[in-house]
């Protein structure tokens, strides 16, 4: 029933899923054999299961690395956030769950609204090659964006450096918020991040059948089930 899907992504009949371990919100364990764990796993098994092959999970340090896999050909999907730059070498499904993007700033701090952030001198911490990272960099016009690997080395550099503003993953930031002295959470969202399912753009079969993957996950109600086994309920949403 799905030969040429499989053709496309497991013709040796192992699927390869990339797996962005930076996200904390779909990765948020271990099996005791020391696959990765979480929403984007079990998804990432779910659609091995219906295709009738097996699943070796490709754990990636950042969801750039996580991207690159497709391109290198070391994977046949990712499970990262959509984003245009990325969309230039993958194909992605629509979103199976969202996550807004906002700022932490210092207390002290004048802005108040998401676009006060965008101002000539403003330093902002961010996780380089995030979803939100690509995004800041092609729509930010004067603030200037410093980065590190991964947000917990992100919030040390906005700490460390004084830096004006911290970029980062709204359930994040509330988490870092409680470690961080006299700071605070803009109101409102910069973008909101899709997290989908992505192949290699000459992979046709298969992101159609990926799509019709992803829409009966969310009407069977499989992703919810996922978001609530894994404790993430109010931190990732389900995508409309």
């Amino acid at each position: 029933m799905y030969e040429n899907v499989i053709s496309e992504l497991a013709p040796t009949g192992t699927l390869r899923a990339g797996i962005n371990m930076a996200n904390i919100f779909l990765v948020t364990d271990k099996t005791p054999n020391g696959d990765p764990d979480g929403v984007s796993p079990n998804i990432a098994r779910a659609i091995a299961d219906k295709l009738g092959v097996n699943v070796t999970y490709v754990p990636c340090v950042t969801p750039g690395e996580t991207a690159d896999t497709i391109s290198q050909q070391t994977c046949d999907i990712v499970l990262i956030a959509d984003e245009l730059a990325r969309a230039k070498f993958i194909n992605f499904t629509d979103a199976y769950v969202e996550i807004e993007a906002t700022y932490i700033v210092p207390g002290r701090s004048v802005f108040q609204t998401i676009e006060d952030v965008d101002q000539t001198g403003v330093r902002v911490a961010v996780s380089g090659t995030s979803a939100y990272d690509l995004y800041l960099t092609r729509t930010l016009t004067k603030a200037k964006l410093h980065r590190a690997e991964g947000l917990p080395a992100a919030v040390d550099l906005f700490v460390a450096e004084n830096l004006e503003a911290l970029a980062g993953l709204r359930p994040a930031l509330n988490e870092n918020l409680t470690k961080l002295n006299d700071c605070r959470i803009l109101n409102g969202r910069y973008m909101t991040v899709q997290q989908a399912i992505g192949t290699k753009k000459d992979n046709l079969a298969a992101i159609d059948f990926l799509g019709e993957f992803v829409v009966q996950a969310k009407d069977s109600g499989l992703i919810l089930d996922l978001i609530n086994r894994h404790g993430v309920n109010g931190k990732l949403e389900i995508a409309p």
